[in-house]
């Protein structure tokens, strides 16, 4: 049926009703149930509460011997002996580890044939072997001389006298540090943007002011994670220099293991204490240094410890008063 023009069209009313509007009501969102991952939660709680109930009741590990040895000064003079090969062996591995990587990317073919071979070597020898090596080296040169070479010499020194325990530990752990530290300067450097070169050469820096106050100080983000990974080796690391005669913290526990056989597990614990809290150390002093070096490369600097235990605490009382309001 057609309409005809001009003709008005009636539309049906909308019924009415004489009761108001219901009010909106605030629909609470449930989130996604996740079963697996509370299986998986609950399965590392009791594997974790299996292994410290047998840590803590096992007899085996002799706790009361255990803290008898903890601060003895025998194991605190190894420990100490330790932390001083420790700080001059990551000092002297690190500026070698800078000149071999400059070497490495340096225009002369000499240099950088010379660096990759001591890269190489260095990283194809086990440590214990570059150790002994040193150790003994006095077999092979009873004096050290700086001359001419094939011609006469100007000083000469008598190496047993230098080799000392410490030196020689200092010396083998430096030597291969510096081969692992180079690589990882090296990377950090290739890490920089090559616009950053360009804007200091446009600017008309010298190469050195470039490298010192662009180049590195960037490459240190890259550089710093890497190598306190390198530092914390170095740390364990140490433990090998019981085999050139030095006692450091293994080497003091080693021997007072071999006066009292019943108490050699409680020695190893308090080593295996020790070396935890000098890793957690060196842990903790790595982030607050990452985060200083992070300014400029990130909108917001990451939250230190304290800071995520008060956003947590703010959360969770957040979400109490969220349940308590519905």
């Amino acid at each position: 049926m057609s309409e005809s023009p001009g003709a008005t069209v009636t539309l049906p009313e909308a019924p009415t009703s004489d009761e108001p509007p219901k009010p909106l009501t605030a629909q609470r969102v449930v989130p996604l149930r996740r079963p697996g991952r509370w299986i998986a939660t609950a399965v590392v709680l009791v594997l974790v509460a299996q292994f410290v109930h047998g840590l803590v009741t096992n007899p085996f590990y002799q706790w009361a011997r255990w803290s008898y040895w903890f601060l003895r000064p025998t194991i605190l003079d190894g420990l100490l002996i330790t932390l001083e090969v420790t700080a001059y062996s990551a000092v002297l591995g690190l500026v070698g580890g800078i000149v071999l990587a400059l070497a490495r990317l340096s225009r002369s073919p000499v240099l950088r044939a010379v660096s990759w071979t001591y890269v190489w070597a260095l990283r194809s020898v086990p440590l214990i072997v570059v150790l002994i090596f040193l150790y003994n080296f006095s077999a092979l040169y009873k004096t050290l001389s700086l001359g001419i070479p094939f011609g006469p010499a100007f000083f000469t020194f008598d190496e047993s006298k230098l080799a000392t325990d410490m030196v020689v530990a200092v010396v083998g752990l430096s030597l291969n540090e510096a081969a692992y530290a180079a690589e990882v300067v090296r990377g950090g450097i290739l890490s920089v943007d090559q616009g950053q070169y360009e804007a200091a050469a446009a600017l008309g820096l010298p190469k050195g002011y470039q490298f010192r106050r662009i180049v590195f100080p960037q490459a240190l983000r890259s550089i710093i994670p890497n190598y306190v990974n390198q530092l914390i080796g170095l740390i364990k690391g140490t433990s090998l220099v019981f085999y050139v005669s030095l006692l450091d913290l293994f080497g003091s526990a080693q021997t007072m293991g071999s006066t009292y056989p019943g108490d050699i597990v409680p020695l190893l614990l308090v080593v295996t204490v020790w070396y935890l809290i000098l890793t957690s150390i060196v842990s903790v002093i790595q982030f607050y240094v990452e985060r200083h070096y992070a300014r400029g490369a990130t909108r917001s600097l990451p939250s230190t410890p304290l800071q995520k235990l008060r956003t947590g605490l703010s959360d969770l009382r957040t979400r109490i008063r969220r349940e308590a309001a519905v």
